[in-house]
């Protein structure tokens, strides 16, 4: 009986001892996971919205725990007051220039807060300071714009769904052309001809470029032409002369029209007799007065000739000439 009373209160002692030892493990094991057994300082952050951050999440830097939530209260009208719990070892890494933002532990982990560190030129952090709002898309809003583009991205779908239809059933350009023969057809010879047209724009572009070329050759025309000064003043020279002949030409061209507008008028002699009728009658009556005394004058010179009184005159001026004519 005694030996099993013993037995027995070695066996709860050996229990009790073990619960007490894994509570002490439990209690150090939560503590580090809290950092409640390490030093360390508070800062606050002033929030518009804290997305479900609790008393508790954990505080990260660089990717690194480095404290929690040590309390949350509200603040002014409507924002929240966050208080975190930072240990001392990351003091020196955090300066006041740091901002926090809300973040999450993965995609739908828990609420986190994330600390930037700032730049050196600002001093460390001291405890009670308030850190600076860093404003950045929660995973609210970021699942918002996910909601959003698949909203969109729908209304893609349909409409493209009703555009290859459209295209399937032969309707609008697209689809005419895809669908109709002929169409293709003048399409492909539309491109062929596009593509005659710029091997023929090619062709061109490569003489031009070769005519440029020759008009730069040392000692050419176009050389001199461009770079000789002497040359250019001939050039210039003879443009000028050529200008003053034009001018030569015009004023002669003026005059022979004024000459020719004389002729249609009737206060000058050459236009009467052009333009009156009566004075061209009595003209030609002159001339034709004339023709006939002619004839009679010749008449009476070969009548003249056959007189016995100068029969020896005519006679000895033919002998005359056709000595002459033999000499």
């Amino acid at each position: 009986m005694q030996a099993s009373d013993n037995r027995r209160k070695i066996t709860v002692g050996i229990f009790i001892f073990l619960g007490l030892a894994i509570f002490v493990v439990g209690v150090f094991t939560l503590g580090s996971q809290k950092k409640a057994f390490v030093n360390s300082f508070t800062v606050d952050v002033i929030f518009d919205d804290i997305q479900g951050l609790k008393s508790g999440n954990n505080v990260w830097f660089s990717g690194v725990k480095i404290g929690t939530i040590k309390k949350i209260q509200f603040y002014g009208t409507s924002q929240v007051q966050v208080f975190l719990n930072i240990e001392e070892q990351a003091h020196k890494y955090i300066h006041k220039d740091a901002a926090a933002s809300i973040s999450s532990d993965g995609l739908i982990g828990n609420k986190i807060i994330v600390i930037t560190g700032g730049t050196p030129k600002f001093p460390f952090v001291e405890d009670g300071d308030r850190l600076r709002v860093n404003s950045t898309l929660s995973t609210d809003d970021i699942m918002k714009t996910f909601q959003v583009n698949n909203k969109n991205l729908v209304e893609v779908t349909s409409d493209f769904k009703i555009l290859a239809k459209s295209l399937v059933e032969g309707k609008g350009t697209a689809g005419t052309l895809l669908t109709d023969q002929q169409v293709a057809e003048d399409f492909k010879k539309i491109v062929a001809n596009l593509k005659n047209t710029t091997a023929s724009a090619n062709k061109m572009a490569a003489e031009l470029n070769t005519f440029s070329k020759t008009l730069n050759t040392k000692g050419g025309f176009a050389d001199k032409v461009l770079t000789d000064t002497v040359v250019f003043a001939r050039l210039q020279s003879s443009v000028d002369e050529l200008q003053k002949t034009a001018g030569s030409a015009a004023a002669l061209t003026e005059n022979l029209n004024k000459a020719s507008a004389k002729l249609n008028q009737s206060d000058n002699a050459i236009g009467v007799l052009l333009n009156d009728q009566k004075t061209a009658e009595q003209v030609k009556a002159i001339m034709l007065n004339m023709e006939t005394s002619s004839k009679k004058l010749d008449e009476n010179l070969e009548a003249l000739q056959h007189n016995f009184l100068l029969r020896g005159f005519f006679r000895k001026k033919a002998k005359a000439e056709a000595e002459g004519n033999k000499q």
